[in-house]
């Protein structure tokens, strides 16, 4: 095994919810570097290190010399390279010369056609690098393609300024025992670092590339690796909250990791007064303000201890968590009086002041927009299932808490507090929950509303959300998506289908455009919006476990009902499994073909002008099949009504091995042509099983 390699960078505090990002790319981008340059083999292994003050990467097994190399270098056409007697010509001298190949014979050259012309080669060995040249290139390109938030410009004591993510003050850099050469960011490579910012000894002098973690960790108390920090936070943070449970969600987890160096968790109380205020508030200004952790009870009930992450290890913290302590009192006190003020008043008497917040300066005011989800929800709500009247009334205050004192200090609980608040104004249950459930699904795979009255408001939110955005112009490009129409057409995608909703999505996205009459900048979108949901709904099946083309297949017919389609994947796929499906999708393909080109054909199918066999015959198929595979269809049996298409292929297989379609006689064209639409529109009923045929 060749020694092991060390790169650190010791800096100022780096931005907490972008360490991980950092971390992890530094050490990307140094390995891949090095493994293109040669100097990785199949054995090395890459261990990313990344703390509040370091970024850091360790490879196993890297070589100190990459490895010589047969090169087959190209240089120029033959016919520029060459002249008529074969010689070499000025620009092949001179580029020889450039590659320090003065006096090679022409004879040394090899010729190599690539595809259009001759190209002039020359085989030469390629002496491998040092380690240290490498990875002077490899640390260039990892300082500068880090995804640095915002980069920072400094300077140097020497005066020179620098640019990067934060001060860096120490540059490690050991290829076992021995340090390398290299330079960056205005450091010299050696191999000194520092721990703890208070509980290390000083100095630390590294022995060797591989027990960096393990002496960081003894001597400057610091864990280093994010991952090990991470998994010591979290059993700590579980064990410290027995018997009951800690509040912890990834996001806090990682956060809290990239502050700390040394983690220890202490416990810290709170009164019970506050539990009057919602725990959503409290949990909330806990994490967002403060970086604790709540804990509550096994049946998901708050209590008032909670717990802090520290970067310092003391026998004595009670300073540490009475200060603490009297700082999240003050936050609480905040929650509690926004809570207590914003009860002063119902969400009904709030609503006049929408008309003094902006949705859009193109689509007006939040109040314009309530009186349209009013409209909207009304109508949405039979398909819901919701009384419409309580559709109206919940979709009349779904946005007042807006304008509350709690939802202006932390935008995060627009919906929830909502709902407390109307069940506090004696709001009738349904519409409470609505009120908080007309934002769902935030997220993918986020639970979807409760109940049906929730239904019929998310679906009129996010509907007018879209038509609206949309109408104006502002459609989602790459990744950007700053209104997240994306997820709104997902979410409108998911409340249909799983919640089997008859609701017909281009009439939804009509009357939505509707309401917008009157808006100068305004243009109807609803057919824009449909084809911006049908792509969403493509990869919402095809995560569903659906092939691509299953799924084209069904949306090839432009659906305006969502809540059969998972029934029509399921008899496609089936159908696919017969032993005539290919033959079939095939026939349904060339049949597709034929009745594009014969588009303007209008002539009605006659038995009378059936002239050959095949013909005749196939017409008895299909009249005989499709009283059976009409009732199979409306009566929703999708599979049946395909699996009755399967005797058809003798028939069709004959019809065009002995029926020439494109005949002379342009009534037997017609009526053919006739025929074959009969049986296309029978074979299509379910799904476009020509988008089944393969290529």
């Amino acid at each position: 095994m060749n020694p092991t390699l060390l790169v650190e960078l010791f800096t100022e505090e780096l931005p907490p919810k972008a360490l991980l990002s950092l971390g992890e790319a530094f050490s990307e981008l140094l390995a891949n570097a090095l493994k293109q340059a040669g100097h990785l083999t199949a054995n090395s292994q890459i261990k990313t290190f990344a703390s509040p003050r370091r970024l850091g990467c360790q490879i196993t097994d890297v070589l100190a010399k990459s490895p010589d190399e047969d090169a087959l270098e190209r240089l120029l056409p033959a016919k520029i390279g060459l002249d008529g007697n074969g010689q070499p010509t000025p620009p092949l001298l001179k580029k020889l010369s450039s590659l320090g190949l003065e006096g090679v014979a022409a004879s040394a050259l090899e010729s190599i056609s690539d595809g259009k012309q001759d190209v002039l080669h020359i085989r030469r060995k390629v002496i491998g690098k040092a380690l240290a040249e490498s990875l002077a290139v490899a640390l260039e390109q990892a300082t500068t393609k880090l995804p640095i938030p915002k980069v920072m410009s400094y300077q140097r004591p020497d005066g020179s300024t620098v640019k990067f993510v934060r001060p860096a003050h120490r540059l490690v850099a050991l290829h076992g025992e021995q340090v390398l050469p290299v330079e960056i960011l205005g450091l010299k490579a050696d191999r000194l670092t520092l721990g703890h910012r208070f509980l290390s000894s000083g100095v630390i002098n590294l022995k060797n590339a591989d027990g960096y973690a393990e002496q960081l960790k003894n001597e400057g108390k610091v864990i280093a690796s994010f991952g090990e920090r991470r998994e010591a936070i979290a059993q700590c943070i579980e064990l410290a909250a027995k018997p009951e449970r800690a509040v912890q969600p990834d996001a806090l987890i990682d956060e809290v990791c990239a502050l700390v160096e040394w983690p220890v968790v202490y416990e810290g109380h709170f009164e019970e007064a506050f539990l009057e205020v919602p725990q959503e508030c409290l949990i909330l200004t806990m994490q967002a303000n403060q970086k604790y952790f709540a804990i509550t009870d096994q049946n998901g009930q708050m209590r008032n201890r909670f717990l802090l992450v520290s970067n310092l290890e003391t026998e004595t913290p009670h300073s540490i968590i009475h200060g603490n302590e009297r700082v999240l009192r003050a936050r609480l006190a905040d929650a509690k009086f926004f809570f207590d003020q914003d009860r002063k008043r119902s969400l009904e008497s709030r609503i006049e002041g929408l008309a003094q917040v902006v949705y859009h300066n193109k689509l007006g005011s939040q109040k314009d927009r309530n009186e349209r989800l009013v409209a909207l929800a009304q109508w949405l709500a039979p398909f819901t299932g919701a009384e419409p009247a309580l559709a109206q009334r919940a979709a009349l205050l779904c946005k007042a808490d807006l304008l509350t004192d709690m939802v202006g200090e932390f935008p995060e609980l627009q919906g929830n507090m909502g709902e407390h608040y109307a069940r506090h104004d004696g709001e009738k249950p349904d519409v409470a929950q609505a009120i908080a459930d007309h934002y769902s699904p935030r997220f993918a795979g986020d639970t979807l509303p409760r109940n049906a009255v929730g239904l019929a408001v998310a679906l009129a939110d996010k509907v007018e959300t879209m038509v609206g955005i949309y109408g104006i112009g502002l459609i989602p490009t790459g990744d950007k998506d700053p209104f997240a129409l994306r997820r709104h057409a997902l979410g409108v995608i998911r409340m249909v289908i799983e919640r089997k909703l008859p609701l017909n999505i281009k009439a939804a996205l009509k009357t939505a455009c509707g309401l917008f009459s009157g808006y100068a900048d305004f243009s109807d979108s609803s057919e824009g919006v449909y084809q911006f949901m049908l792509d969403r709904l493509r990869g919402y099946l095809r995560d569903q476990g659906y092939s691509a083309a299953e799924v084209e297949s069904v949306l090839a017919q432009q659906p305006e009902q969502f809540t059969d389609l998972v029934a029509r994947l399921e008899a496609v796929r089936a159908f696919s499994a017969l032993e005539q499906a290919d033959a079939l999708a095939a026939a349904n393909k060339r049949i597709t073909n034929i009745l594009k080109k014969a588009e303007g054909t209008s002539a009605a199918f006659s038995a009378d002008l059936l002239r050959e066999p095949a013909e005749k015959a196939l017409a008895d198929k299909v009249k005989a099949i499709e009283p059976s595979a009409l009732q199979a269809f409306a009566n929703g049996n999708f599979q049946e009504a395909l699996a009755l298409l399967a005797p058809l292929r003798p028939e069709v297989d004959a019809f065009f091995n002995d029926v020439m379609v494109m005949d002379k006689d342009e009534s037997l064209k017609n009526n053919r042509i006739a025929l074959l639409s009969w049986m296309h529109g029978l074979m299509n009923k379910v799904a476009d099983i020509s988008q089944l045929a393969k290529a």
